[in-house]
């Protein structure tokens, strides 16, 4: 969506800081030992008191009120028995809808201790994440975000899920501009206007080039080649000073 006006901001800021807050406490009540169910039930509590609907489930029909992604799982992992345990890798993914609005968030954490690659994977993902949101302004290519984030993982020797894009949110889950690459795309010709609303979301892996269905079901994603793979991911409004992050606690 563009924002049209006050109302707009305000509705994108109070679903966006839902969001932030129930990833946030999620993430704090993580524990080895529990099940990424009962990791999900947490959210949903949270954002039922808030007034706000899964998104996931609303849009799509997706079995679970947030994406709980575990180790060689990318992206889109159904919550279910699988038991988190210390040294996994963890993503969280987190949209909801609140008076017709919606906002997507997102990030990766490690259950403990993990190996030191898989730790600095961690730190990377979300300093890859906010190289892109620096290039968010108005009148600005939205290639830059993905040729930003492209030079970043050749530096540091991390490769990017070419297939995982960011997209538009804020009056559904994903809308225009649909695609928005997190790697650098040639035929990326689009340019930012003022107060358009859409995600930042690279995917960073350790060998990681697509996201492909596995065979246990419809919804979860796999690197191919398999590799630890993280995701951090904020919704933005662009605006003539930069971009407008609407994706934080408080």
């Amino acid at each position: 969506m563009t924002l049209g006006n006050d109302d707009d901001l305000q509705g994108m800021k109070a679903i966006g800081r839902i969001c932030a807050n129930v990833l946030q406490h999620m993430a704090s009540a993580m524990r080895p030992g529990m099940t990424t169910a009962e990791l999900d039930l947490i959210g949903r509590r949270m954002m039922e008191a808030a007034g706000a609907r899964s998104a996931p489930e609303q849009c799509y029909g997706f079995p679970g009120a947030t994406c709980i992604s575990v180790n060689e799982e990318v992206a889109h992992g159904i919550p279910g028995d699988r038991v988190i345990r210390e040294g996994d890798l963890v993503n969280i993914d987190v949209s909801a809808e609140l008076d017709g609005y919606f906002a997507d968030t997102g990030a990766s954490f490690v259950v403990g201790r993990a190996t030191p690659a898989v730790e600095r994977l961690c730190r990377d993902g979300k300093r890859a994440m906010w190289v892109g949101l620096k290039e968010v302004r108005t009148g600005r290519p939205l290639a830059g975000i993905g040729n930003a984030i492209g030079a970043f993982a050749r530096k540091n020797r991390y490769t990017l899920i070419t297939n995982l894009a960011s997209h538009g949110v804020g009056r559904s889950l994903h809308e225009d501009p649909s695609e928005v690459p997190t790697w650098p795309d040639p035929h990326e010709k689009r340019h930012m206007n003022e107060g358009l609303v859409f995600t930042v979301e690279p995917f960073l892996s350790l060998g990681g080039q697509w996201a492909d269905n596995g065979e246990a079901d419809e919804w979860t994603l796999y690197s191919e080649p398999k590799a630890p793979t993280v995701q951090f991911e904020h919704t933005v409004a662009v605006t003539r000073d930069g971009p407008l992050i609407l994706t934080l606690p408080g």
